[in-house]
C-alpha cells in the first residue's frame, strides 16, 4: 500500500518513512503543498498522512485539493491541540487526526484501520446485504454508492463507513466507543470530536435542514441514532454526541 507523507518538517518526514518501509508500506514523500498535490495525482497513493501546518503553505488548503479529487482517506498531524483545529481539519475531510508527539507505532495501526477499512473487508464481515434503505437514503454496498430521493451522494471513505454502520442498526443507538472501534478502528476515550464532526459533515450531505435533523440524531454522552422511520417534518436536535 503507497502512503503520501506530507510534512515540512524532513527529518520527521525520513523517520516516518522508515518506519513505515519496515512495516511493508510504501511511503512518498512531499514537503509542501504543491509538491503534494503533484504526487497524489502522479503517484496515486492509498492514504494520505498530511500535517495541517506546512509553514508557507496551509495543510487545510490541500485537504481541500485533495477532497476535490478523491475520497481517499486522509490522516491530519498536528502540533496544535486546542479542539477548534481539530474539528476545522475534520470539517475539512480528514477522516482521522494525531497529535504530535505521536509514536510511529500508533501512525502505522491508525494506517493500517483506515487501510483495512477503505476496502471490501471491513463491511462484508458485519452486515452480509448488500443494499440498505432508510427512508429516501439508499446504500449499495457491492456499487459502493449512496442515494438520496434517486440522486448519488458523494461520501468520503469513512463518512460512508460511519453511514453503513448507523444505517445496520437503524432504530438503535449506537455508541460512541463503538463508532469508533468499527468506522475508525481503535477506541480512544478522546475520540469523539471525530466522530461528531463526521456526523456533522453527514447531516450536511443528507438532511434538507442541517440544524434540525430528521435522519442522523445524537445522544449525548451515548452514541449516535439513525432513525428507521423519518418524522413527517425535522424536529431539533442536540449536537454533541
Amino acid at each position: 500500500m503507497r502512503i503520501l507523507l506530507v510534512d515540512d518538517d524532513r527529518e520527521l518526514i525520513d523517520l516516518l518513512a522508515f518506519a513505515l518501509k519496515r512495516a511493508g508500506l510504501d511511503p512518498v514523500a512531499a514537503h509542501d503543498g504543491s509538491s503534494a498535490v503533484r504526487l497524489f495525482d502522479e503517484r496515486k497513493p492509498d492514504l494520505v498522512v498530511l500535517d495541517i501546518n506546512l509553514g508557507a503553505s496551509s495543510g487545510l488548503d490541500v485537504l481541500k485539493e485533495l477532497r476535490r479529487r478523491s475520497a481517499l482517506p486522509v490522516i491530519m498531524l498536528t502540533a496544535l491541540d486546542s479542539e477548534e483545529d481539530k474539528v476545522r481539519g475534520l470539517e475539512a475531510g480528514a477522516d482521522d487526526y494525531l497529535t504530535k508527539p505521536f509514536s510511529h507505532r500508533e501512525l502505522i495501526a491508525r494506517i493500517r484501520a483506515q487501510l483495512r477499512r477503505s476496502g471490501q473487508e471491513w463491511p462484508t464481515r458485519k452486515v452480509p446485504e448488500t443494499r440498505l434503505e432508510v427512508g429516501s437514503i439508499v446504500l449499495d454496498l457491492a456499487e459502493h454508492s449512496v442515494m438520496k430521493n434517486g440522486r448519488a451522494v458523494s461520501l468520503t471513505v469513512t463518512e460512508f463507513r460511519l453511514l453503513h454502520c448507523l444505517m445496520s442498526n437503524a432504530g438503535r443507538v449506537v455508541a460512541t466507543a463503538d463508532l469508533l472501534k468499527q468506522v475508525w478502528g481503535y477506541q480512544d476515550p478522546g475520540g469523539s470530536d471525530v466522530v461528531r464532526v463526521t456526523v456533522h459533515r453527514l447531516r450536511r450531505k443528507l438532511e434538507q435542514d442541517p440544524a434540525r435533523p430528521n435522519l442522523l440524531h445524537t445522544i449525548p454522552g451515548v452514541g449516535v441514532l439513525l432513525k428507521a422511520t423519518l418524522d413527517a417534518e425535522p424536529t431539533l436536535d442536540a449536537e454533541p454526541v
